[in-house]
């Protein structure tokens, strides 16, 4: 494959302090190369550059830049086949890049919009505010399970929102049907807190829980003057409901206070609350609730953040994040065969994630770490290291059970270590394609356009042919356009070949026909080439040495993305141009300083966007 060298490109080319014009210095270099795929008849990978004409259009449309400028760094655009541009016409354009997405780029915190509660924390808040779960009464088996929570059995599931991330509740309407689920969650909530609490007093609850319930203090008139109207238990009830359904309680920060139209700090219970349904899934307890009252949550935000990430609440966090981020919910498909075994693959590398935060260990432990977290279901994966396993005796009379991880040290085990070779991870992800475009993704943090519709299958061996997948899979790879993609994705793909379809190590060796085979799998040649070359140019001979070029040469780029992706999950929104001078900075002090899954959480929560807002006036 053609590579492209930029070492002796001329900078001086370009004099100094010339300020590049897209219209004049860009245009004609996306007519000469880039337009007849990406504009007029012709639109793949869905970037059409013909659209981009104002200043607002490259804006919105800054990450297709940034995906574009690796692909001609990596030489992967244009095609092989395809007229090649000069170093000189590409110092022009990567200067233009640096230029208007980089340095003329001002940081800016967002403007702020209301958020409804997702179901997940409807669920904890009016945990929290009751004292009690909203449980129905199932009758289960042990070894199955089953959703107890009436929030979570009665609203719908939160779709994921341009951010990717189920919090991103902004643009979710409030439909009828929610409402209504809604208003019977809040009826049924207040019944059986009357239920548990028969000798209330009703003026102090509805002032204890009109400030809990709209996260925030209250003027004493406001109080006194609900107050004034809690005569009696039927009075209680009426006050609780307004609340329940008042857009306070469903939606966060919507009661926010500050000047319109001009960037302000966040006031400090809109603080206490980002804080709190960041790392808790939930409203803010009381401790936060105190200090925020008292203007002094800024002053002791870390200290907030240290204790908050001991509270067993925290596993939350570990929870959503990685089950959205790295797509976990793909393992609820083995739950068909056998809902232990699929419990134990998820649980993995959410209790493994849930240690990395908890313990404060560093970022590239995601990648590649010692420790890890199994059962006695997955001891067949972990063979020479299975007596740190907890063994687990069934009950009398009890077939299968769901049982709890425990930390173990990998001290013998081959060919684990880190999130990517855990069973889950490559059961969910079968085959090269599937596991390249997960590292891809998830990992790097390069999204791939959609494959072409006309894309077709492996074809098998011929009759009298002996070739490896991998053999027959180049030649199905064959198309320029595919091979864009699959040159970044098949060297990661084919790394993890000696991992079978359920996840197993096959080890060292060949494997041949005489060996068990599985249907959708063949290694006819008796051969396994897990060797690879990055579009970059770095070559490795299996997925060990690809790991290392991962945590040395790809280093920053797994920063970034971890970044990116913990600061779109904190903030529930996509991120903007405008927050990538905040990307960048917390990405180069924890790439230079070796930084902490708790250095990210402390940069992410002191950052200009958690902090700081806009609020849009009425003739803005």
């Amino acid at each position: 494959m053609r590579r492209l060298s930029f070492i002796f490109v001329v900078f001086f080319a370009i004099p100094s302090g010339y300020t590049l014009d897209y219209a004049q210095d860009v245009r004609p270099f996306l007519q000469t190369y880039c337009i007849e795929c990406h504009g007029g008849k012709k639109v793949k990978g869905k970037v059409d550059f013909t659209k981009m004409k104002t200043d607002a259009d490259l804006s919105a449309a800054f990450e297709t830049w940034e995906a574009a400028i690796e692909l001609l760094k990596e030489g992967e655009m244009p095609p092989d086949a395809a007229k090649q541009p000069s170093a000189a016409n590409l110092d022009v354009i990567y200067q233009w890049y640096q230029q208007r997405f980089v340095e003329s780029v001002k940081a800016h915190p967002g403007y702020f919009k209301p958020r409804r509660l997702s179901a997940w924390e409807y669920r904890h808040t009016l945990h929290s505010l009751f004292g009690f779960d909203m449980e129905t009464a199932v009758i289960e088996a042990q070894q199955t399970v089953t959703e107890k929570s009436l929030v979570m059995k009665l609203l719908p599931t939160d779709p994921p929102g341009k951010s990717g991330f189920k919090n991103d509740t902004s643009g979710n309407p409030l439909s009828t049907v929610i409402w209504d689920q809604y208003s019977y969650l809040a009826e049924e909530a207040i019944v059986r807190f009357l239920e548990k609490n028969p000798e209330i007093e009703p003026k102090d609850v509805i002032r204890r829980f009109l400030p809990r319930a709209v996260r925030r203090s209250l003027p004493e008139h406001e109080l006194a003057k609900v107050s004034d109207r809690v005569n009696s238990e039927a009075d209680l009830k009426r006050e609780l409901k307004t609340v329940l359904m008042s857009p306070g309680f469903i939606y966060r920060g919507i009661l926010m206070e500050g000047e319109k139209d001009t960037e302000i700090d966040v006031d400090q219970f809109e603080l206490a609350e980002r804080l709190s349904y960041f790392l808790w899934n939930d409203m803010p307890d009381d401790e936060l609730f105190r200090i925020a009252a008292s203007g002094q949550i800024r002053a002791q935000i870390k200290q907030q953040v240290d204790r908050m990430l001991k509270s067993p609440k925290s596993h939350r966090f570990a929870e959503n994040f990685a089950t959205q981020w790295l797509a976990l919910d793909s393992m609820d498909q083995f739950a068909n065969r056998e809902v232990t075994i699929a419990v134990a693959l998820k649980e993995q590398p959410i209790e493994f994630f849930n240690y990395l935060i908890t313990e404060n260990r560093p970022l590239l432990e995601l990648i590649d770490s010692r420790v890890t977290y199994a059962n006695p279901i997955l001891a067949k994966f972990y063979r020479n290291d299975r007596k740190q396993i907890a063994p687990y005796r069934k009950a009398q009379g009890i077939e299968k059970e769901i049982v709890p991880h425990n930390r173990i040290t990998l001290e013998n085990t081959k060919g684990r270590g880190g999130i990517m070779t855990m069973p889950g991870i490559l059961a969910m992800n079968r085959g090269p394609v599937q596991r390249g475009t997960w590292i891809l993704e998830r990992i790097l943090g390069d999204h791939l356009p959609e494959p072409p519709p006309d894309v077709g299958q492996v074809e098998p061996n011929r009759k009298g042919e002996k070739l490896s997948f991998r053999q027959r899979f180049e030649k199905h790879r064959s198309n320029p356009t595919c091979a864009v993609c699959h040159d970044k994705i098949d060297p990661l793909g084919f790394a993890l070949q000696r991992y079978t379809n359920d996840g197993s190590f096959r080890g060292s060796g060949n494997f041949t026909e005489s060996k068990k085979k599985k249907k959708g799998t063949d290694y006819d040649s008796g051969e396994l080439d897990t060797s690879g070359r990055l579009p970059s140019g770095e070559t490795f001979k299996d997925f060990d040495e690809l790991k290392q070029l991962l945590l040395t040469k790809r280093r920053k780029v797994i920063v970034r993305n971890i970044v990116k992706r913990t600061l779109v999950y904190a903030l529930c929104r996509k991120l903007e141009i405008y927050d990538q001078p905040t990307v960048e900075a917390i990405t180069k002090r924890l790439h230079e300083n070796d930084g902490t899954w708790r250095d990210l959480i402390h940069e992410v929560v002191g950052s200009l966007p958690f902090q700081k807002t806009v609020i849009k006036g009425t003739n803005s």
